[in-house]
C-alpha cells in the first residue's frame, strides 16, 4: 500500500514543526508540503496534491484552509483552536458539497486528554460542585483554552443529563473576571505564564472530600500519537467530528499508543 500523502499547515511553529518530524519519522506516511504563513495554497497544496492537510496555524487563517481543504477533497485534522458554533457551521455546510471527505477538528491531541475529558464527564454527576483550571504558556492567543472549553460543555451536558444543578456559588460582589468565565454554567479559570506548555485540572467537590483530574503536558511530542492518529483514520469517517475520542474506542480495547504512535 502506498503511503499516505500529508501536508503540514503551520509548519513555521512549534507544534508544526513536531507534527512535520512525526509525519517524517511515519514509514505508512509521507510528507508532501510544509506550508507556512504567506504561501498561497493553491499554488503549494495543488503541487503536492496530499490525501490529508494537517491544520496548526492561527484561528483567524484556519476557517479559511479547512475550507479550502473541503472544497478540494483533501481531509482535514485541525489543531487550531477558536472553532465556535458558527465556525463549525460553516465546515458541515462545505462538507454537504464533498460528503467523501473528513474534518476533524481536536482542541487537545494528547491522549491523555482526551481521557481526562471523558474522566471529568463521568465524574461530574456525583459531585456538587466543578471548576475547571487550565494553565498554558504566555504565548498561547486564547483563552480559555479549546480543551477547558470542551471540558467544560462535556461536563455541563453531563450534569444536565442527570439532573444536577448548578455548582453553588455565594459570591454577591467581586473584581471583574475573579470567579472565571462561564461557560455552560462552569467556570473555566486561565492561567498564563513562562515555562508551561499545555496543563488542565478539573476540580470536582463534595461535602467532605475533593476529586482533582489532572492531565499535563510537558513537551509537544505528547500530542504527536493523537495527531498521527487523526491523520490515520480521518479519511474513515467522513462528515466533521469534534474530539479526537471520537476516533478512540473508549468503552474497548482500542487501538492502544502502539498504533497511535507508531
Amino acid at each position: 500500500m502506498s503511503a499516505l500523502r500529508v501536508a503540514v499547515l503551520g509548519a513555521g511553529g512549534r507544534m508544526g514543526a513536531a507534527a512535520c518530524r512525526a509525519v517524517d519519522a511515519a514509514p505508512d506516511l509521507e510528507l508532501v508540503a510544509r506550508v507556512h504563513r504567506g504561501d498561497d495554497l493553491d499554488d503549494v497544496l495543488g503541487a503536492a496534491r496530499p490525501d490529508v492537510a494537517v491544520v496548526l496555524t492561527v484561528p483567524d487563517a484556519a476557517p479559511a484552509q479547512v475550507d479550502w481543504c473541503v472544497r478540494h477533497g483533501v481531509h482535514a485534522v485541525v489543531g487550531t483552536t477558536g472553532w465556535d458554533e458558527a465556525r463549525l457551521a460553516a465546515v458541515r455546510g462545505a462538507l454537504g458539497e464533498e460528503p467523501r471527505t473528513g474534518v476533524l477538528v481536536a482542541p487537545n491531541f494528547a491522549l491523555g486528554a482526551v481521557l481526562a475529558m471523558r474522566f471529568a464527564a463521568q465524574a461530574a454527576r456525583f459531585y456538587e460542585s466543578v471548576e475547571v483550571v487550565e494553565l498554558h504558556h504566555p504565548d498561547k492567543v486564547d483563552a480559555p483554552s479549546g480543551t477547558a472549553v470542551r471540558t467544560a460543555r462535556l461536563v455541563a451536558e453531563a450534569r444536565r443529563a442527570a439532573g444536577v444543578g448548578p455548582s453553588p456559588d455565594a459570591t454577591t460582589s467581586g473584581l471583574d473576571g475573579a470567579r472565571g468565565a462561564d461557560v455552560d454554567g462552569v467556570r473555566v479559570h486561565s492561567v498564563r505564564l513562562r515555562g508551561l506548555v499545555a496543563h488542565e485540572e478539573v476540580l470536582l467537590g463534595a461535602p467532605g472530600e475533593q476529586l482533582t483530574i489532572r492531565h499535563d503536558s510537558f513537551d509537544r511530542e505528547s500530542f504527536m500519537p493523537g495527531v498521527l492518529l487523526g491523520v490515520r483514520t480521518v479519511a474513515d469517517h467522513p462528515g466533521l467530528a469534534v474530539g479526537l475520542d471520537h476516533l478512540l474506542d473508549l468503552d474497548g480495547p482500542g487501538p492502544g499508543p502502539g498504533r497511535a504512535g507508531a
